[in-house]
């Protein structure tokens, strides 16, 4: 039974990898065209990425909202974790469907409302109002992400805090922060993946004239299949994979200090 389990995952992992078993070859092709396997090894698609004012631009634009909506969506869901698991909160359910709502509506629910809403106050086309939805969409990551980390959390640690004469605002920096730096930090990681990644909304929200990188990866695929949309898909499995990295070794500093 263990062998056909074992089978069984190890077929669905390779499922799940073959993409990109093909992806990256494609990103070092030296075809004009996008080819597998690849004819020759090549720099010229990731050259092409890094000189194309388009390309580059978009990959700006999309680091930008990223990090803008994850300062968002940090400033939204710790506090409101906090509230929801501390907090004499009357309607308790009710107060974290809502919380949650933007992970349980379709994305495509909450551009077309958010387009509507926007165009009333001259949002449609900004830069500003896509960041603003961003971190609407990505606040529950961080809510969930540090609501778990909140149910280990011992509150008798901040009350003792403030019984030494501490106020909210050091024990918060000096006790809380610390010990749910690492659901913080996953929260943070997941907004900034999500709103980094994100496609739809930006469609909605943002003119054809400033593009994210996602929007400039589907104008690539809809209109001229470009060829450095490999180099560029090579690129995002890259951070991908780094960002998934940091809580890892964050994990194993943290086993190798409690060791020591």
């Amino acid at each position: 039974m263990k062998a056909v389990l074992a089978t069984f995952n190890s077929l669905i992992l390779l499922f799940l990898l073959a993409p990109v078993g093909i992806v990256i070859p494609m990103a070092f092709n030296s075809s004009p065209y996008l080819q597998f396997p690849p004819t020759s090894f090549s720099m010229r698609l990731f050259r092409s990425f890094f000189t194309d004012p388009a390309w580059t631009s978009a990959a700006l634009r999309s680091l930008e909202v990223a990090l803008a909506a994850t300062a968002i969506a940090l400033a939204l869901g710790v506090p409101a974790a906090m509230g929801l698991v501390f907090g004499q909160v009357p309607a308790r359910k009710l107060a974290q469907t809502l919380f949650l709502a933007p992970l349980i509506v379709p994305t495509i629910v909450f551009a077309t409302s958010s387009y509507g809403w926007y165009a009333g106050l001259n949002l449609v086309g900004t830069v500003f109002g896509l960041i603003i939805a961003h971190g609407v969409l990505t606040s529950p990551l961080v809510v969930v992400s540090v609501a778990a980390t909140l149910q280990t959390f011992d509150i008798r640690l901040e009350l003792a805090a403030m019984s030494l004469g501490a106020d909210r605002v050091q024990t918060f920096g000096r006790i809380t922060l610390p010990l749910i730096a690492r659901g913080v930090l996953a929260g943070a990681i997941f907004a900034f993946a999500v709103s980094f990644d994100e496609l739809i909304l930006a469609l909605f929200l943002l003119g054809p004239s400033d593009q994210t990188l996602p929007m400039r990866i589907w104008e690539g695929i809809r209109t001229s299949i470009d060829p450095i949309i490999a180099a560029v898909a090579a690129l995002m499995i890259i951070l991908a994979v780094l960002i998934a990295l940091v809580p890892l070794l964050g994990s194993l500093r943290s086993a190798r200090t409690a060791t020591d």
